[in-house]
């Protein structure tokens, strides 16, 4: 008997499935070796591979779901859905996804066309950049070297903590920042710095000598100094568009006779989760002299 003869009136060979389910015999051996479509039997003497008839429709789901370039893992989660609606709900999931990176990646095709074509100048006139002093601040921190990808979520997080234990350290004095003490991209991985000020500095350093290994926290003075800002929305808080912001305030530095006197940063003033796309929540700014 060779493999592409049926077996029984039940098992297909895998020629003949393959047949039916309009794949290759390769495909469905990769699909084999992924763990995304097992054999109903394979024989032992002959190591020959054997199908089911109903599964059918999941090789064809298979096929499709891999020219949606949706990686394996997600694959099986969509095939091993406990039934239609999640199943469905896994894609709705998964497409989003996809729609939030190439919408990210149009921006970006946008603005190094900007820079490309010269009108950088444009981009950046959109911006108002303008200067604040900024007192003496006793600071709790956390750092931590993170890829551009994993910043929001760990910003998020990190600020959250910060902001719980400021309580703790005679409560918030300003505006919760991050400072990019490095390059954050999908390459480089900072570090970056989460920073709340706080009132009372010998509750802070009592804070973190009971906390600050869990959290790599610490506390630092950060002494007075000026910034160089400008104000953006929660939409341009995005990749690329913050990208924009930052080199705005670096060519308008120099522009005024200033120096940068220490790494970027974002500080936060606003309330993130109420904030709508067009309120202002973010100050991207550099220290001047």
């Amino acid at each position: 008997m060779t493999e592409d003869e049926a077996v029984d009136d039940e098992l297909l060979t895998i020629g003949a499935f393959a047949a039916r389910a309009r794949l290759s015999a390769k495909a469905l051996r990769l699909y084999d070796r992924l763990g995304l479509l097992a054999p109903a039997h394979v024989d032992e003497v002959s190591g020959y591979r054997y199908y089911r008839a109903d599964q059918i429709e999941r090789a064809r789901l298979v096929a499709l779901l891999r020219q949606l370039d949706m990686p394996l893992a997600r694959i099986a989660e969509v095939v091993e859905a406990p039934d239609g609606a999640a199943a469905a709900g896994r894609l709705d999931a998964y497409w989003a996804d996809v729609e939030a990176r190439f919408a990210g990646q149009r921006a970006l095709a946008e603005y190094l066309r900007g820079r490309l074509s010269g009108r950088s100048s444009e981009m950046y006139g959109k911006f108002v950049v303008e200067t604040v002093e900024v007192p003496e601040q006793v600071l709790i921190t956390e750092t931590r070297h993170v890829l551009a990808g994993e910043l929001p979520a760990w910003i998020g997080a990190s600020l959250g903590r910060l902001e719980t234990a400021a309580k703790e350290c005679g409560g918030l004095t300003a505006a919760p920042f991050v400072v990019y003490h490095s390059d954050v991209s999908m390459e480089s991985d900072g570090p970056a710095e989460s920073c709340v000020p706080v009132a009372d500095e010998a509750a802070a350093r009592a804070w973190v000598e009971k906390h600050g290994r869990a959290w790599e926290t610490k506390v630092r003075v950060e002494p007075a100094h000026r910034l160089a800002y400008t104000r953006i929305t929660k939409a341009q808080v995005a990749h690329p568009q913050i990208l924009a912001a930052f080199e705005a305030v670096e060519q308008w530095i120099p522009q005024q006779g200033l120096w940068q006197a220490g790494p970027c940063r974002e500080v936060y003033f606003a309330d993130w989760d109420a904030a709508r796309a067009e309120d202002p929540v973010c100050d991207v700014a550099f220290p001047v002299r």
